[in-house]
C-alpha cells in the first residue's frame, strides 16, 4: 500500500545545490556554528523593519493601557463598593 502511494506522489524534486555566494553569509555561518543541515534559520533579516516596529510600540502602549485600566479600575470599584456598603477593611 505504501508503494502506491509514493508512485502516486510523483517524482521527488531534486536537492538544490548550493550556492557558493550564499555560503559564508552571516546565516549560513550561525547555522553550521549551530550543526543545522542547512543555511536557514527562522526570522532572518528585514529589510524594512520599521512598520513591525511602528506596530510593537502601538501594541505595546495598548497592553500598558490594558493595564492600567485594570489595576485602577480595581480601585475604583474598590472603593465604590467601601462606600456603598459602608465597609472598611
Amino acid at each position: 500500500m505504501s508503494e502506491e502511494a509514493e508512485q502516486d506522489a510523483g517524482p521527488v524534486p531534486a536537492a538544490l545545490p548550493p550556492d557558493p555566494a550564499e555560503y559564508d553569509s552571516p546565516r549560513a555561518q550561525m547555522a553550521r556554528a549551530k550543526g543545522l543541515p542547512a543555511p536557514y534559520i527562522a526570522g532572518g533579516r528585514d529589510p524594512d523593519p520599521e512598520p513591525g516596529l511602528r506596530e510593537e510600540r502601538h501594541y505595546g502602549k495598548l497592553l500598558l493601557w490594558m493595564v492600567l485600566g485594570l489595576m485602577f479600575g480595581g480601585f475604583v470599584i474598590g472603593i465604590a463598593l467601601a462606600l456603598v456598603f459602608g465597609t472598611a477593611p
